[in-house]
């Protein structure tokens, strides 16, 4: 990273001189901004980080790139092209624009935000283990929160778009503080208000109440128990972690260990004025253990079960207290934290996600200690998570999303078809050797001892290093590679046998019903939920069935087995029945399918319609896909778009709001797989995409395009780009590339 200012969060509780003569928060403070100009991204085959220069000689030695101008809203010197009136056009000049915004790598980056409680895990990380922050990062983290707060009421909430809530306003106001802001600002005087009509952070979820006893302005008495004795269970045991989702057992992971250790950072003035500034009383007046329950109606989405809270009651009165021996507490304590260093092993320390990847670094700082390798790669590492823009510093919600946006931006333009034009080759070619070097070539050592999911020939959401097998990932970014590589011209760099460790491990992932989860086979019972403590999301214990990740598959295998029609090919076609019998029996009665990682029905309708058309079942001649372009067709809007609310994910019912040029997109491709006959309403919708694109060939940002666990939205801004090339260019391949007007 280029040289930059460091900071340390606001104090030194524990007397360290290490990081003397650094700058502080407070003396940079009430700067509000960076020069945006001085931050550059770079991209070491996958590996995204922000760098802020801060001498001349710096930025003159390394010039904004096109892609880093575009990421930060700063203005992009291209010309106007010329006003397309046909789609093939249109999509020409979506490329002309989107190409500019392509890695040296190959890959596509972007933001992949949405989520509010990210960011304040990573912050209090630091803060505990006295990691040094780059002044400009921190400066950047306050900006970027305070222009999510919420104008009306000063709160923040659970994802960008949500109201306010005491999750989302509890931790943003305490990671502001932690960042240097006043508590006389009046931002944080409009936001404490909003905070104490909530009821105060004792009114907070059980995931913000660790983080606040971890930072010393909650006791732990006020945290439901996350004991870590689980891990000792047998592997036969219904409720034994290993069968939990896999983002559910990682936060619980190392969540455990630090719980069992009851850590707590050493209290310096900042942290003492916090606790007088988030509760409706005093700190030192307030019966926590009475309030391990207490939570906000605008957070209790997923209320605790009475099982749950009978079970939590025994561990706190009886277990704790009574049961539990010190070689019972040391063995479990050892035992997770063995299975913390697998993570860390597996992952080279970048760790699944962010919201376990700060809690991991935490406990190799209790377990190994601060000078420790581990501590220090988790500081190497988590920068890999932050993103800058326009607004300031984010957190994504993964390491980002390059082989999954590379690979459907593959996709699109060959269903374009336009991978033979010479014009974008060299941009499919570096696509294509970044996808050869993102697959994964072994599996994890000893992968079942961590219950680990097989993934040799996988290829991962974000890049090879986090390593994690993903179902539709692994799918989409095959389909991509064979599309390209049997079109003439194209390198074969994915070879065969290559192909087919793809093919083994994928087949390893369906479920008993015949569909397909996310990162692994269902391992539990969707009783599990009876044990959901996060109480923020919904459907967060075990994986699923989902029409998108089953339809990413059967496509794949379809694909596969057109050239390669004799590898496995009994194994491919019970799985294909499977797969395909799975998602007829999801569609409901409406005609619509739930979508669980895109917002919602228009969504999971275009994939599932994928599904059926894969093997020969069309608007002609199947009533479930007449019943599914049906639905689609009463949700048009009278502007020949779509748009669907987040609000649907949350309810399971289709939720309205203005057309999207991306929600509009995944209609015309459903409708188009379905070989809908009727043109005029799918050509309404081209019209409005065309309608939108700008002189220089983008589409703007619009709403929000992604969620997870129901209740939690998060962006894809490629998406803009990726999808409505797709629908264009089959729209034109169908129908001769019409004229429009």
């Amino acid at each position: 990273m280029a040289k930059t200012t460091q900071t340390v969060l606001n104090g030194n509780p524990s007397g360290d001189t290490r990081h003397q003569n650094r700058t502080t928060v407070a003396s940079i403070s009430k700067q509000e901004t960076t020069d945006i100009q001085r931050w550059r991204l770079l991209d070491e085959a996958g590996r995204q980080t922000w760098h802020y220069l801060e001498t001349d000689e710096e930025v003159k030695a390394w010039p904004q790139s096109t892609a880093d101008r575009y990421h930060l809203g700063l203005p992009l010197v291209l010309p106007d092209l010329k006003i397309p009136h046909t789609p093939l056009a249109s999509v020409q000049n979506a490329l002309s624009f989107f190409s500019r915004l392509q890695l040296p790598p190959g890959n596509w980056a972007c933001e992949y935000g949405g989520p509010m409680f990210l960011l304040p895990g990573m912050v209090i990380a630091w803060y505990v283990t006295q990691t040094p922050v780059p002044a400009p990062v921190a400066i950047e983290m306050k900006r970027y929160l305070f222009a999510r707060q919420n104008p009306d009421d000063g709160g923040w909430g659970l994802h960008i778009e949500g109201e306010s809530t005491a999750y989302g306003t509890t931790m943003t106001y305490v990671v502001l503080r932690l960042l240097g802001a006043n508590e006389e600002d009046k931002r944080m005087v409009k936001a404490r208000g909003m905070l104490h009509q909530l009821g105060g952070a004792v009114m907070a979820p059980h995931w913000a109440k660790f983080w606040l006893a971890v930072l010393g302005v909650m006791e732990w008495e006020g945290v439901n128990p996350v004991p870590p004795e689980l891990w000792l269970l047998p592997d036969w045991v219904p409720i034994a972690p290993w069968r939990w989702w896999i983002h559910m057992r990682m936060v619980f992971l190392p969540m455990s260990y630090i719980y069992s250790r009851r850590f707590v950072t050493p209290q310096t003035p900042l942290i003492r004025q916090i606790r007088e500034e988030i509760y409706t009383q005093s700190h030192s007046s307030i019966n926590f253990s009475s309030h391990r329950n207490s939570i906000s109606p605008r957070d209790n989405y997923h209320p605790k079960s009475w099982i749950l809270t009978l079970i939590n009651w025994m561990l706190v009165y009886i277990w704790n207290p009574f049961l539990r021996t010190d070689y019972i507490k040391k063995r479990a304590e050892a035992w997770s934290f063995d299975l913390i260093h697998r993570e860390d092993e597996n992952t080279d320390y970048a760790n699944l996600a962010p919201v376990s990847a700060p809690m991991n670094m935490v406990a190799c700082y209790l377990h190994d200690g601060p000078d420790s390798y581990s501590v220090k790669r988790h500081r190497e590492r988590l920068p890999e998570f932050f993103w800058m823009k326009d607004e300031g510093m984010l957190v994504n919600g993964t390491n980002g999303v390059q082989t999954w946006d590379t690979s459907w931006l593959i996709q699109a333009v060959h269903e374009a078809g336009l991978a033979e034009d010479p014009t974008w080759r060299p941009m499919l070619t570096k696509a294509l050797e970044f996808l050869d070097d993102q697959q994964i070539r072994a599996n994890c050592r000893e992968q079942d001892i961590c219950y680990r999911q097989q993934r040799k020939g996988a290829w991962a959401f974000s890049n090879k290093i986090q390593g994690y097998t993903v179902s539709d990932t692994t799918s989409e970014a095959m389909k991509a590679v064979m599309m390209l590589q049997h079109t003439s011209g194209y390198p074969v760099l994915v070879s065969s046998d290559r192909l087919q460790d793809a093919i083994d491990t994928l087949l390893t992932m369906q479920n008993a019903s015949g569909g397909f989860a996310s990162y692994e086979p269902t391992r539990g019972s969707e009783h599990l939920e009876y044990l959901n403590a996060a109480e923020v999301f919904g459907r967060i214990m075990v994986e699923y069935d989902y029409p998108e990740c089953s339809t990413a598959v059967v496509t794949a295998l379809r694909l596969f087995s057109k050239h390669h029609p004799q590898y496995r090919k009994a194994d491919i076609s019970k799985a294909l029945d499977g797969a395909l019998k799975y998602i007829r029996k999801a569609q409901r009665k409406d005609g619509s399918w739930y979508g669980s990682w895109g917002i919602c029905f228009t969504y999971a309708g275009m994939f599932a319609l994928e599904s059926l058309a894969s093997v020969g079942e069309t608007y002609a001649n199947s009533s479930r896909v007449k019943k599914a372009c049906e639905f689609f067709l009463s949700k048009q809007r009278d502007d020949g778009g779509w748009g669907e609310s987040y609000r649907g994910c949350e309810t399971g019912v289709y939720a309205q709001r203005e057309s999207q040029i991306v929600m509009t997109s995944w209609a015309i491709i459903g409708l188009l797989v379905a070989e809908y006959p009727d043109q005029e309403p799918i050509e309404r919708a081209v019209r409005l995409i065309m309608a939108r694109q700008q002189r220089n060939g983008e589409w703007k940002q619009e709403g929000i395009e992604g969620v997870f666990n129901k209740s939690v939205m998060i962006s894809y801004p490629n998406y803009k780009f990726i999808f409505p090339i797709k629908a264009l260019g089959m729209f034109a391949r169908k129908y001769g590339n019409p004229e429009i007007r």
